[in-house]
């Protein structure tokens, strides 16, 4: 069988949700939990190690997802105080990320992201793309519930257990034969084609038959179904904004997953709270507008939780500032606004 490096992506962090909990608002908050509201600079800075070529397809990778026209943003800084993603060059610890908004619970000097082999070969450009999707959100998409793969447990455990990847057999169960819960999976049905596959050889799938006898083998490049998943999250934004007005609720009009976006320019510098109202699960994120660029200010999740998300915060006159608001989940009339004062 052919030799390739894979993946080790650490265990996610799953929220503690009441045991009671429905489980449609459990799924919908798993599934939003671990992406970024849309409209985010994510900046990412290298560890001291790595060769410039190596650090150049880490660039042009971020570039390339940038290219479809998501509403993210990514930005290199050099300084890892100022990274939210950290990218590492250890040769000897794989290559992998955490995924999503995960990255936020990393210490400040850790890496959240390690390639652990040359980038400068069709391969390695694919592991770029790949590790990168993690920290979007996206998951393995070999482990999707609806791939209906049925592997050869012990012909995996013994194929990654040997060299080069040398794997425990609780690393390939992680990455490879575990099926993610249906809440951790929004959007399509198994893509074959998605550049979050592996490429796996014969004879460690027994059905479909067709990848029995072939393999999978992705091509290695952002599927289409790719592109498409992650503009569902990441839609390009909108040019204009709507302007709240202090001490006025202002509907949100949402569907699970999708967001409102607000600006605030208030006239007097003070205390004000931003928060929403309504019987939903919304993550709530504030930014200031700093010479063109949105900085991140303050944040409230509310997900699972008997409350509204509330952001108390200073906020100066003239200043603007954007407000977005992701819908985990809706019950009751489903209506939910926003507001500040």
């Amino acid at each position: 069988m052919e030799k390739l490096r894979y993946c080790a992506a650490p265990p996610r962090t799953m929220p503690v949700l009441p045991s009671d909990m429905p489980a449609d608002r459990r799924r919908a908050i798993i599934v939003s939990r671990v992406m970024w509201a849309n409209g985010t600079k994510l900046r990412y800075a290298f560890m001291e190690t790595g060769r410039d070529d190596q650090k150049a397809v880490v660039r042009e990778s971020f570039a390339e997802w940038k290219g479809i026209g998501i509403g993210l943003d990514f930005e290199e800084v050099t300084s890892l105080a100022e990274a939210e993603v950290r990218v590492g060059f250890e040769q000897g610890d794989g290559s992998w990320s955490y995924l999503g908004r995960d990255v936020l619970g990393i210490g400040q000097n850790d890496r959240t992201m390690n390639f652990g082999w040359d980038l400068t070969t069709p391969y390695g450009r694919t592991t770029a793309r790949h590790e990168i999707g993690h920290t979007l959100g996206l998951p393995h998409e070999h482990q999707n519930p609806n791939a209906g793969i049925v592997w050869d447990e012990e012909a995996v455990y013994a194929f990654l257990g040997a060299p080069p990847n040398n794997w425990p057999r609780e690393t390939t169960f992680h990455n490879v034969l575990r099926k993610l819960d249906p809440a951790e999976v929004k959007g399509s049905d198994w893509d074959p084609e998605s550049v979050m596959e592996y490429s796996f050889p014969s004879g460690l799938v027994i059905s479909p038959e067709e990848y029995k006898t072939n393999g999978i083998r992705p091509p290695g490049t952002i599927s289409k179904i790719d592109q498409e998943q992650v503009l569902i999250w990441y839609p390009g934004l909108q040019p204009q904004l709507p302007r709240l007005t202090p001490f006025q609720s202002t509907p949100m009009s949402l569907k699970p997953g999708e967001q409102f976006n607000a600006e605030i320019v208030p006239d007097a510098s003070r205390e004000y709270s931003i928060g929403t109202f309504g019987a939903a699960d919304v993550v709530l994120v504030l930014f200031e507008e700093v010479d063109g660029e949105l900085r991140y200010l303050a944040g409230d999740d509310d997900s699972g939780e008997d409350r509204n998300a509330l952001i108390n915060v200073k906020l100066f006159a003239g200043r603007r500032y954007v407000v977005r608001a992701r819908l985990y989940y809706a019950w009751a009339s489903g209506e939910s606004a926003v507001m500040y004062w």
